[in-house]
């Protein structure tokens, strides 16, 4: 399985110690409280500005590719659908590069299949949805699959931060 996730420019999961406790520690959410951030810091000996300034840098360096709170997009209207299209690899980087430019698309790996590309879109509305398909579809020239959500299953992963084996 090949993934483009680890080949994106600017790269580094390098984790210290403190990053391996935030990551784990606010898997589970942050605090409801005025001031969440320095909630959340201080059962890790930290204060609300360096847990912010590692948050961010863990964003800039690309060891999280996000950090916010998880949404039932529908329930507030939105719409995701899981994506898919076969992409020539003479084409690849140029898909890639179009799909990736889209706002609504949430994240886009590459597999070992003939359906070699799939990324989940999330929008605002359903419409937008059918709207982003048809741009990456003149954009590329390609067919994109769409699989809209049948039903929700709440899953919980958590991967755990740990030190390198």
């Amino acid at each position: 399985m090949d993934d483009d996730l680890w080949r994106r420019p600017g790269y580094n999961a390098a984790l210290d110690e403190t990053d391996r406790r935030i990551i784990n520690a606010l898997q589970d959410g942050l605090p409801l409280y005025e001031r969440p951030y320095a909630a959340a810091a201080a059962p890790l000996g930290l204060d609300e500005d360096e847990l912010l300034a590692r948050l961010q840098a863990l964003l800039a360096r690309k060891a999280l590719t996000r950090f916010g709170p998880m949404f039932q997009a529908e329930r507030l209207g939105g719409a995701f659908t899981l994506a898919a299209m076969q992409v020539p690899e003479a084409d690849w980087a140029r898909t890639v590069e179009a799909v990736n430019a889209l706002p609504e698309v949430a994240h886009n790996y590459r597999r070992d299949h003939a359906l070699n590309m799939w990324f989940v879109l999330a929008a605002a509305t359903p419409a937008s949805i059918g709207r982003a398909i048809a741009r990456i579809e003149a954009e590329t020239g390609l067919p994109v699959l769409s699989f809209p959500k049948e039903k929700e299953y709440f899953v919980e992963m958590k991967l755990r931060a740990r030190e390198p084996a």
